[in-house]
């Protein structure tokens, strides 16, 4: 028995083990080993400190009890406590080492949970501003006071278990004992020991009232956060006089301890007791109902304006830019003549709708796969700026192959794809800026980046690589090219992960995946590295756990690697009178809507101020201290010297690609629906509170709008800049009707380049926000959507799209404020049934003010439509999609090409005949694309394309014809619209 008990610890010591020497592999492998030590050697130091602490306590309290204990115990005692002595004293000394030890172990295991709060303490930096109220500098709400709780915290839970752990081997051994005929017998050494207790308890009472005053500046009850009248005049006068009232009794409990006179002591205790419900409940109660309500707006204004100016200046708030717009809803002709900075860039390409796209035309292999929302981006493209829709070509590993294909085959990816945002291709496909395999096109190709993605969104748990040089390549690379059925091979040549080239190392990973194969397989070999932790999110949080990180990483190509780009955010929850947000419901939108992938927690202060990038080939990580004036990111920085670059590090070309967090956006659009009123009657009055407005294009109205990644230039500037964008509504409250008219939009400056290395732009990071006249009405996005769907040419169109065994789905819906007004533009996709459809652009949608709306195949048709027949604006948005190239004579005899309907047809007979090779052209291209036969996809998307526009030509015939039966005048002239 005792040696299977010594192998089953020495087997539970060694799993433990391993697992801390797998981590000491891999943050030495990533140069991150500062923090691995640091947080190891901060919670090793609280746990030996609060647990010494607590066990020394316990058995110091124990050990006094047992040493007073009264001499004559057998008389002194009952008789069943007298068994209970027996029984314990063979085994007194383990028991009293016993009890000590484990509580002492279950105490420092807590204690060292606070390692963050310590660490920020003692390498806290000033915030240089102070409280109003007590005239603090604002770190000492974020680091020391969170601080001193703790201690407090800790402090009363030695206590308290030492003063109980005490106080029962007093009764145990009769210091403490009932009487037969009634009344409790404490001897003087049990009486001091309850005297002196009960006195520390106070004590460390008085400290947490004392304490209390200020979190009176944190509260988050009420209507408005921070300490309000009642707070100041009621509750931190009461709490002073309750810490002092707390320290008198201590003394009293003191005296008692030495006098033996309980009654002194006890009444005190009861008279705290007292004053604690009076002075710490009730009178403030009273003064809140009596007092303050009946002159609430009065007394509570300078109050509320503490709430509004330290919760703007807690997000970030408080050098928003607000401007009057004019909100004009007259849309003449010539309107849009200078607004090419903001027209040239319109997204026509919506990322949540092109994954099955981008999948079909690009996947190329079963083992690869894109995500459900693509990212947005801009590249220089003949020396402009282009907004493109990207994505990297991830791995797609089955989970239910062999190991071997799962984390030796299949490895990586291949490959960034990416779209012009604002340009349509011939067919309403996307107009690839880069595709392929090999990846080839306008922003590069394979000879100018490495395409490799090791390191990605859905890469495996883990995958072992490398090999001795001249060994056989074992990892699935890509095709030989797209439309090849062979495969290439390749092995990683980088420094991606730990080395598993010794029996050892190999056994410490077997143990942490669980998996006997890294031991058995033939495969892995001396020059093996396991690549794991490989999601660029999860990566940057194992490195920075002092980070909140965004939870959305986009790629990059920069400077000739694949990188992922994430946003790390410092937080807190312990800023002074600023308002509290729950991350989850404020980042869950309509492209977010995954509650365990969202941000958790709730905090009161947020900053941007770490951008960090993950190499997608080698999985290398560096951390860019990005907002340097951040006191809490100062404080890290002492923390771990080392672990953190200044931005002057970041190349250009990275510069070029970062942008305006999204969560943290989202976080501030929360804020601004009713911290844009600076006012604190105003803001009291509610009368003008806004809200973020549902997503027109989602079935549930709860879901909000995202924001929008666009290059645009917003009212009062010089120049575009790449903004992230959102609108707002007036409040939407339950069980009340809402105006779904536009009230303000939301811009944030997303461009942090200059053209040089480590140089930030003074207008990144600038928001503006422009506020609409109330008297007007201007849509909201919800009624800019009501007034597509209602109107009556749109849905006709439409349906008769929907004829053609097709779902009609409508894209994002951008809305731009241009000619002094607000343009919403919305792509109409049309996607054939089938597992192997994909969507594709038709139509394009386009209102300006309260009732202009343009409906055509293109973006620039539709904007002449609505302002006057010409809006003014160049604009290149791509090709016709209903246009094929490879039709210039309908009668040509070519792949795809459809005869011209005979002119003996009626129109009625021209649409149905169009509809029916519509269906005929959808099972053909399904068929095409089921066997991978591109080039009779590409002839059946023809004849669809063809079949399409005659149906839409037939239909605007009987239209025409129609007209004079609705009692207008037939046309003049052939031509003329009815």
């Amino acid at each position: 028995m005792l040696t299977i008990v010594v192998l089953a610890v020495l087997v539970v010591a060694f799993m433990f083990f391993s697992g801390v020497y797998a981590d000491v592999l891999w943050y030495n492998q990533v140069d991150f080993s500062e923090v691995f030590w640091t947080e190891i050697w901060t919670r090793a130091a609280l746990f030996a400190i609060g647990g010494v602490f607590m066990g020394a306590a316990v058995w110091l309290s124990m050990w006094l009890a047992w040493r007073a204990r009264p001499q004559n115990v057998q008389s002194q005692t009952r008789d069943s406590l007298a068994q209970y002595q027996k029984q314990l004293e063979p085994m007194r000394r383990l028991v009293f080492i016993g009890i000590p030890v484990v509580i002492g172990f279950f105490a420092g295991s807590a204690a060292m949970n606070g390692w963050q709060d310590v660490l920020l303490f003692f390498n806290q930096e000033p915030y240089g501003q102070v409280d109003p109220e007590f005239g603090l500098d604002f770190m000492f709400y974020m680091a020391t006071l969170p601080f001193l709780g703790l201690i407090v915290g800790f402090l009363i839970s030695v206590v308290l278990i030492a003063g109980i752990a005490g106080l029962l081997v007093h009764y145990l051994y009769g210091s403490i004992r009932v009487k037969e005929q009634g009344g409790i017998v404490i001897e003087t050494p049990s009486r001091i020991h309850l005297g002196v207790f009960v006195a520390l308890f106070l004590v460390l009472q008085a400290g947490n009232y004392w304490l209390d005053r200020y979190r009176t500046l944190q509260s988050q009850n009420g209507n408005w956060a921070g300490a309000m009248y009642t707070d100041v005049n009621a509750v931190i006068p009461t709490s002073t006089i309750l810490a002092v009232a707390a320290a008198l009794v201590a003394i009293l409990f003191i005296v008692t301890a030495i006098t033996g006179k309980w009654r002194i002591s006890l009444v005190g205790a009861a008279g705290l007791v007292i004053a604690a419900i009076v002075a710490g409940a009730a009178y403030p109660f009273l003064i809140q109902e009596y007092q303050v309500k009946p002159s609430e707006v009065t007394l509570e204004q300078d109050y509320i304006n503490r709430n509004i100016e330290h919760t703007r200046e807690a997000y970030g708030l408080a050098e928003v830019e607000t401007t009057g717009y004019a909100g004009e809803t007259e849309a003449a002709a010539g309107s849009l003549s200078g607004e090419e900075a903001s027209t040239a860039n319109i997204r026509l390409m919506d990322p949540n709708l092109l994954s099955r796209t981008f999948g079909q035309l690009q996947q190329f292999r079963p083992y690869y796969a894109f995500p459900e929302t693509l990212h947005v981006d801009r590249y220089e493209v003949e020396g402009e700026s282009q907004d493109t829709i990207l994505s990297v070509r991830d791995v797609n590993v089955d989970p239910t192959s062999s190991w071997v294909n799962q984390h030796i085959t299949y490895t990586h990816g291949y490959g960034v794809v990416a779209a012009d945002a604002s340009e349509v291709a011939a067919g309403g496909r996307p107009s690839f800026l880069l595709s392929g395999i090999p990846t080839s096109g306008e922003l590069g190709s394979d000879e100018t980046y490495e395409p490799r993605i090791y390191f990605g969104m859905n890469s495996p748990s883990y995958s072992i690589v490398g090999a001795p040089e001249g060994a056989p390549e074992r990892e699935r690379d890509r095709p030989q090219d797209a439309s090849s059925d062979q495969d290439t091979t390749y092995t990683f040549s980088g420094e991606g992960g730990p080395s598993v080239g010794s029996f050892f190392n190999q056994l410490v990973y077997a143990i942490k995946f669980g998996s006997t194969e890294i031991l058995l397989s033939s495969d892995v070999n001396s020059e093996s590295q396991i690549l794991y932790d490989r999601n660029p999110i999860e990566r940057i949080q194992k490195v920075a756990p002092y980070l909140t990180v965004d939870s959305n990483a986009y790629p990059a190509i920069v400077d000739g690697r694949v990188q992922w780009i994430v946003e790390g955010y410092t937080t807190s929850d312990n800023f002074p009178y600023s308002t509290a947000q729950q991350l989850d419901s404020a980042t869950r939108d309509a492209l977010n809507t995954d509650a365990a992938a969202n941000l958790t927690g709730q905090v009161n202060y947020i900053r941007n101020s770490v951008k960090a990038t993950v190499d997608a080939y080698d999985g290398s990580v560096n951390l860019y201290a990005w907002d340097e004036e951040d006191p809490l990111l100062k404080a890290w920085q002492k923390v771990y010297p080392t672990s953190l670059k200044p931005y002057s590090e970041m190349s250009a070309e990275l510069m070029d690609h970062v942008r305006y967090p999204e969560d943290m956006f989202k976080v501030q659009r929360e804020l601004l629906g009713r911290y844009h009123v600076t006012d604190p009657v105003d803001f009291y009055e509610n009368n003008d509170a806004w809200s973020v407005p549902a997503d027109p294009t989602e079935d549930d109205e709860t879901i909000k709008q995202p924001p929008y990644y666009m290059t645009l230039r917003m009212p009062g500037k010089d120049e575009p800049a790449f903004q992230l964008t959102s609108t707002y509504i007036p409040q939407v409250t339950q069980d009340a009707q809402t105006r779904n008219v536009l009230y303000g939009y939301l811009a944030a400056n997303g461009d942090a380049g200059t053209g040089e290395d480590g140089v930030k732009s003074e207008d990144y990071g600038h928001i503006q926000l422009l506020e609409l006249p109330r008297q007007t009405s201007i849509p909201g996005p919800g009624q800019a959507q009501a007034q597509f769907d209602s109107n009556a040419q749109v849905s006709q169109e439409l349906n008769l799209l929907r004829q053609g065994a097709s779902e009609v789905i409508n894209g994002n819906l951008i809305t731009l404020p241009v000619a002094e007004g607000i343009m919403y533009v919305q792509p109409v996709y049309i996607q054939s049934t089938g597992t192997t459809s994909y969507p594709t652009l038709r139509r394009v949608l386009v209102s300006f003010g309260e009732d202009q709306i343009g409906f055509a195949p293109t973006l620039e048709e539709a904007m002449d439509q609505v302002f006057g027949g010409d809006s003014g604006a160049n604009v290149d948005s791509g090709e016709d999609p209903t246009d094929d190239p490879s039709i210039d004579d309908p009668a040509a005899d070519e792949p795809g090409s459809q005869p011209s309907p005979p002119e003996s047809q009626s129109a009625q007979e021209q649409l149905g005949q169009a509809l029916q090779d519509a269906n005929e052209a959808i099972m053909a291209s399904e068929e095409a694309m089921a066997s991978g036969d591109w080039t009779a996809y590409g002839e059946a998307q023809t004849r669809l394309n063809d079949a399409l526009a005659r149906a839409l030509e037939a239909d605007e015939a009987i239209r025409g014809q129609a007209a004079p039966e609705e009692g207008t005048e037939a046309p003049a002239e052939e031509g003329t619209e009815g």
